[in-house]
């Protein structure tokens, strides 16, 4: 069975990206659009490089401790991108402890695979997770959170 392929990179070659990559890419969830970010966000986690061409920054919002909330701004490709927007449904509702535990094998799995060369975007998002998390640990704000 051949693959039909309706995208096509620079080069006329065919994007290699499953449909759900193609869904995220297009329309990505939970995407940072307000100013609330410092009071309505408990922490925010960045990772990556401007210089090297992706930077993936997660806000999230923590109640009962489990993220309530998460929000994002990615700069980077369209794997990158479509890995931090099924992040975010991957983590809300989510423990912390389950959250912190979310990989870029589960991201790149729950995406329907990316080409090899792509997975590396995959895992800045959930370092960028951690990051946000360990930041609300260091916070202090888990004082007192049941």
């Amino acid at each position: 069975m051949s693959k039909k392929f309706d995208v096509l990179d620079v080069g006329g070659e065919e994007w290699l990206y499953s449909k759900k990559v193609k869904q995220h890419f297009f329309h990505p969830k939970n995407v940072l659009t307000d100013e609330l970010k410092e009071r309505y966000f408990d922490a925010v986690g960045e990772v990556g490089s401007p210089a090297c061409g992706d930077v993936m920054q997660i806000w999230i919002r923590v109640r009962a401790g489990k993220i309530a909330d998460l929000k994002w701004k990615t700069f980077g490709c369209a794997s990158a991108i479509a890995s931090t927007s099924i992040l975010s449904e991957m983590a809300i509702g989510k423990t912390l402890a389950r959250a912190y535990k979310i990989t870029a094998q589960d991201i790149v799995k729950s995406l329907g695979g990316l080409p090899r060369r792509k997975i590396h975007c995959s895992i800045l998002g959930d370092q960028a997770l951690r990051a946000a998390i360990d930041n609300y640990r260091k916070s202090g704000k888990t004082k007192g959170a049941k």
